[in-house]
């Protein structure tokens, strides 16, 4: 925003009260602030891990929880503490809440010891306590302009609703059970996190131990009974005090759920499980409009979904291919047009005409005999026929100089600078298809998915564009859809005869049929070896309903890569500013991270912990920012003044400090386990232009003190 711009607002503000309001918001957190924003203060008085941190409405109260199971209240703006309470917990609190609308004064506390307490600060008392949950309680979530209700999610997989209008005892039979994930995802299903939206408090998100985001409309839930029987007290790490016995008919009605989850993840989640590295949703909340979720996925990166136009996941769209409109052939037809009759039978399983998948493994249809490719007219070499459009002088620079890191082998950097110019130039085919090129390059978790995603958005632009379609077919091969790559492979040699007997595509053809003939061989291998009864044992524990909503499952809209969220599971992700400009959110090398929303570029990298950075948690109406880790200390950052002082907690290499919290992701335990004791895992990339794979060696420093 320009000047004049700024003292026309200034002077609107001092007419009128709402329009100051409003100017406050606007401005409360800009490109300016972040560019500033330093260490405050540090709060001192915990004696463990910070594990959670609370906002009061109006702001002027923070309240943090920690492993010395005691709430402290601070004023953050005298930076010290107004009181103490001692919760009764006998584990550490994961999750604290003020109920709105209650003038602050009643606070609600979830802990390890699976145990919610409820606080009148007026008293300064415990008003109820409630044992219903029978594992670790990670999340109380509260409702904007609810002030009796809040509900729960803890690790036996029960989300719990609580409504402080009615006495509450427990009993061995508790009927608040609002969702209980065992009915669908078995007995080893957790819930680690949930979220009422602000706007739309009828729908509550649940983030669970899988990569699935769940959202659910309470308006079509019935909370159901459950009977529990005391199993005594295990005294290590999930202290179980009961376990459901028997639960009442599953009260989730088919229509009453959406599910999302990353395009890729539920075909590579079998490798990650290979690599030691668990999935799960660590924490996850509404953006300030309500039209957006945001997930922060343990063990990959930070996602987010749109709740109001959800996306549908990107593996074989034959028409972005093709480049032609598919009506007029019946709805199940699938009519490819190849230009050689020899060649289709190569052509055979594509998906359904709308391009619509079913986001988990394939294509939700296959051509059948009478609409197979061969009863299809000849594929012509179709081209659009436009020329691009060119770029502005500004977009043209950044991309040359996109092209030039690339070419260097930074192919972060190369990504965010693709970045810059498609957010000034949306509609470029080029930008999109050599974003696509940096990310196979990168390789980082999930690059592989977002280059296919943008080799599409270039095909739906211009569907004659041959890098795109190629590589399209390599992302598909790495993605591990061996057949759909072989039926990509088959369109480009029809679509581009010059190129089908190039190295690059021979080379592709034989490593994709090879990979196919080997998962043909494995498969019958498996089938042969495997028992009837092996067979059974093998069957998933997820229920019908389960699976028919995971293939009906959403993709992301954006994602947020650099930080490591491996080694705790209440790392935290938030909006930060009015509109949710900027995303923030800490990791497992002691930092935190500051996104460019729309971006999705690296803003700032600040140190916020001597370990790990957990809790992140933006003021609601100033710049100003609270966080917490395994520091006993609770930190508060602001904008520091223009003194051209060098800010000594700045990360200045983002690029760098995002390449090794990748590779620290994708370590294997030892390595994450020396990087936990105080050293740093340095990785050594081959970065040999023409090599596909890459080879890695470490070298073990201590970590500065």
């Amino acid at each position: 925003m320009d000047i004049n711009s700024l003292v026309r607002s200034h002077s609107k503000r001092q007419l009128h009260e709402t329009v100051g309001i409003n100017f406050q918001r606007r401005f409360h957190v800009t490109n300016q602030l972040i560019s500033r924003l330093g260490l405050e203060a540090e709060l001192e008085g915990h004696n463990g891990c910070v594990n959670c941190l609370e906002w009061n409405e109006r702001g002027d109260l923070l309240a943090s929880g920690s492993d010395d199971v005691q709430i402290i209240l601070w004023d953050p703006f005298r930076h010290r503490k107004l009181s103490t309470i001692q919760t009764g917990h006998h584990g550490n609190i994961f999750s604290i809440k003020f109920l709105p609308k209650s003038n602050d004064s009643i606070l609600v506390s979830g802990a390890a010891d699976c145990k919610i307490r409820v606080y009148d600060l007026n008293l300064m008392e415990t008003t109820q306590v409630c044992s219903c949950h029978g594992n670790r309680v990670k999340r109380i979530a509260t409702a904007p302009n609810i002030p009796f209700l809040f509900w729960s999610a803890a690790e036996d997989g029960l989300i719990m609703q609580f409504d402080l209008r009615t006495p509450h005892t427990c009993p061995n039979t508790n009927n608040n059970v609002l969702i209980n994930l065992t009915n669908h995802l078995g007995k080893n299903a957790e819930a680690k996190c949930l979220a009422i939206n602000p706007l739309r408090p009828e729908l509550l998100a649940v983030g669970a131990n899988d990569p699935y985001v769940r959202l659910y409309d309470r308006r079509m839930i019935t909370p159901s009974t459950i009977k529990y029987s005391d199993l005594g007290r295990i005294p290590w790490e999930r202290p179980y005090t009961h376990r459901a016995e028997s639960v009442d008919e599953d009260n989730l009605p088919p229509g009453c759920a959406q599910y999302f989850v990353a395009g890729h993840l539920p075909i590579k989640h079998k490798d990650y499980k290979k690599r030691y590295r668990t999935l799960a949703s660590t924490y996850l909340t509404f953006s300030p409009d309500g039209g957006e979720l945001l997930v922060n996925l343990g063990g990959e990166q930070i996602y987010l979904f749109d709740v109001n136009y959800p996306r549908r996941p990107k593996i074989f769209d034959i028409r972005s291919l093709i480049g032609v409109q598919l009506n007029g052939f019946g709805k199940d037809t699938i009519c490819t047009r190849v230009s050689n009759a020899q060649s289709t039978s190569a052509l055979n399983g594509v998906s359904a005409p709308n391009g619509v998948t079913n986001g988990t493994t394939r294509p939700l249809a296959t051509a059948s005999a009478a609409t197979s490719v061969s009863s299809c007219p000849l594929l012509v070499r179709e081209k659009n026929g436009k020329a691009p459009k060119p770029l502005s002088p500004k977009c043209e620079l950044i991309k040359r100089e996109a092209n030039s890191v690339f070419e260097k082998q930074n192919y972060t950097l190369a990504i965010s600078l693709y970045n810059e110019a498609l957010n000034m130039c949306p509609d470029s085919v080029a930008l999109y298809a050599n974003r696509a090129a940096a990310y196979m390059k990168r390789a980082w978790d999930g690059d592989v998915y977002a280059a296919l995603r943008d080799c599409y958005t270039a095909l739906k632009l211009d569907h004659a564009h041959l890098k795109a379609h190629f590589r399209l077919t390599r992302c598909l091969f790495e993605l591990q859809y061996t057949k759909e790559s072989l039926e990509c492979l088959q369109i480009f040699k029809h679509k581009f005869p010059e190129h089908a007997t190039s190295h690059a595509c021979e080379s592709l053809d034989r490593d994709i049929k090879a990979a196919n003939s080997l998962k043909i061989e494995t498969d019958t291998e498996e089938t042969n070896s495997e028992s009837s009864s092996s067979r059974r044992n093998k069957k998933s524990t997820n229920s019908k309903q389960e699976e028919l909503w995971r293939s009906l499952s959403y993709d992301y809209e954006t994602r947020y890569c650099g930080h490591c969220n491996t080694t705790t599971d209440i790392k935290e992700a938030n909006f930060f500013g009015c509109k949710g400009q900027y995303i923030v959110a800490g990791s497992d090398d002691g930092s935190f991270f500051i996104w460019d929303r729309k971006s999705t570029n690296i803003m700032r990298v600040l140190r916020g912990d001597d370990s790990i950075v957990n809790c992140l948690q933006p003021h609601p109406s100033y710049c100003l920012l609270a966080t917490s880790g395994i520091d006993p200390v609770v930190r508060l950052w602001s904008p520091r003044p223009e003194t051209g002082e060098k800010d000594d907690r700045e990360i200045e290499d983002s690029e760098d400090a995002a390449s090794a919290n990748q590779r620290r992701m994708n370590a294997d335990p030892l390595e994450v386990m020396l990087m936990n004791m105080g050293y740093r895992i340095r990785g050594v990339l081959d970065t040999d232009d023409e090599v596909e794979g890459r080879t890695e060696t470490t070298e073990v420093q201590c970590r500065p003190s």
